[in-house]
């Protein structure tokens, strides 16, 4: 049973922020550092910090001779049954680096000269070059060490979807990165009949970890291997027939063995390989994993944009089918934007409470329109404004959106609105307001969201709304 069947919240992981996890066992979905090195919002940084805090503090104590400090520190790992990622099948049973596995780490880490010679500068790192650490187990660490953040967004999604939240629920290890050291609290979590549960935004989720230990030995170190042997034309270097000469990977392999041990050893003798592969994995962040993906894994439907367009069409015009009618353009404007628009917020409250929002999305594009949205305007968040009219939009009601807008919050907002008579006359409006330097308020009637979804289905990956793009030019040029 999934959370949101368990909550009854009536919906499928397309229109949901969070990965709707399996209460019953785990998702083979992993929490990765490098999704949260693409974004840019404050609660990404504040996650890395967290993350970069924790593996310094273990390191520290390991390079100080503090064992059971250190040994301390990792076992608190082993709380991760309250996330349900892994490959365990039945019931979730996680494989953090907890309980007995802490010393096996910790054991691990001690006798490994990446620890004591600096080469370990990440926790990733520990994946390509520490015995015994996968990727699950890199993912089962960052969820705990980020429970206190994710402890957070919990409940705000919590009361985003209306799932219940039990008081006075143990929050299980939190880090304390000022005191270095965990702590424990009675806070607010959703609870089933499996236990506590801890939500995790689906954007920063991925099917495999991007550091990855065999890429990095067989196509980053090998070749430079290669290369070295050639260079010093050492025992290795075969020549061929037609007098060129090859080393093998499986000659280096066989001579200097394949395990971690072997790749830290020659790491050590040619760090700028680690450097490199570093550098690469910098320069091209990993992608976020899509609906299809998602679906394959979760083995749950992509989203039916067809059918919410045809209960979009049934509703009534009118404000007493307004609520109606906003929680459909939520659905709908949630699948057909992510990945580049997250964590929704309802009615939105600014200065005070005096001014209140319909819909709120964090930009969190790495591509595509909303990526070269926040690159030339203010628009690290964009404002929906839901008009449930069939009549013409007139000024105030443009004012009650760009009023909104500011420097830190954004400039950039969407107006929602049925089928008005003088579309022109509305654009120009909005080019109006753009002009006078007051945002600019992409208008989106029910075709013109029809036609969105439109260039979506014909291509599914493409991040660019030509169509929204097009739009907006009209408001500068």
């Amino acid at each position: 049973m999934r959370i949101s069947q368990y909550f009854k919240l009536n919906k499928e992981q397309p229109y949901l922020d969070f990965v709707d996890i399996r209460l019953d066992t785990d998702l083979a979905v992993f929490v990765d550092p490098g999704r949260l090195r693409s974004l840019q919002s404050t609660w990404a940084t504040e996650c890395l910090s967290l993350i970069q805090d924790y593996f310094d503090t273990v390191l520290k104590k390991i390079n100080n001779g503090d064992d059971e400090g250190a040994i301390n520190l990792l076992s608190c790992l082993k709380e991760s049954n309250d996330f349900h990622f892994g490959f365990s099948k039945g019931k979730s049973r996680g494989n953090g680096m907890g309980d007995g596995s802490a010393h096996d780490v910790w054991g691990a880490l001690t006798k490994s000269k990446a620890s004591i010679t600096g080469l370990l500068q990440d926790l990733e790192d520990t994946c390509l070059l520490i015995d015994g650490i996968g990727p699950d187990r890199i993912s089962d660490a960052v969820c705990n060490i980020l429970r206190g953040p994710l402890i957070q967004y919990t409940q705000e999604v919590c009361n985003y979807y209306g799932i219940e939240l039990t008081p006075d629920v143990a929050s299980g290890p939190v880090w304390n990165p000022d005191k270095e050291l965990w702590e424990e609290r009675l806070i607010a979590l959703p609870m089933t009949e499996y236990g506590r549960v801890i939500l995790v935004p689906k954007i920063i989720v991925r099917h495999q970890i991007w550091y990855d230990s065999q890429e990095y030995y067989r196509y980053y170190l090998l070749p430079h291997m290669q290369s070295e042997e050639k260079r010093l034309h050492t025992a290795l270097v075969e020549t061929l027939k037609d007098g060129r000469t090859r080393v093998t990977k499986k000659s280096l392999m066989h001579k200097y063995g394949a395990d971690k041990l072997a790749v830290v050893e020659q790491t050590l003798k040619h760090p700028s390989v680690l450097d490199n592969y570093r550098e690469a994995k910098k320069k091209r962040f990993p992608k976020p994993m899509d609906h299809e993906t998602l679906a394959d894994i979760e083995t749950t439907p992509p989203p039916d944009f067809a059918l919410k367009l045809k209960k979009l069409s049934a509703v009534p015009p009118g404000r007493d089918h307004a609520t109606v009618y906003e929680n459909l353009i939520e659905e709908i404007l949630s699948a057909l934007f992510y990945p580049c628009l997250t964590s929704p917020t309802k009615q939105h409250n600014i200065h005070e409470g005096r001014k209140r929002i319909d819909l709120t999305y964090v930009n969190s594009a790495s591509s595509g329109f909303f990526a070269w949205l926040a690159m030339h305007y203010p628009s690290g968040h964009i404002f929906i404004e839901c008009k449930n009219f069939s009549s013409d939009i007139s000024n105030p009601e443009l004012d009650q959106l760009s009023g909104r807008f500011s420097p830190s919050r954004g400039r950039v907002g969407l107006l929602l609105y049925r089928e008005i008579d003088n579309r022109e006359k509305f654009i120009q409006r909005c080019i109006d307001t753009a002009k006078d330097d007051r945002g600019f308020i992409i208008p989106l009637g029910d075709t013109d969201l029809a036609e969105l979804i439109g260039n979506y289905l014909e291509n599914p990956k493409s991040q660019a709304f030509s169509h929204l793009k097009s739009l907006f030019n009209r408001l500068i040029m």
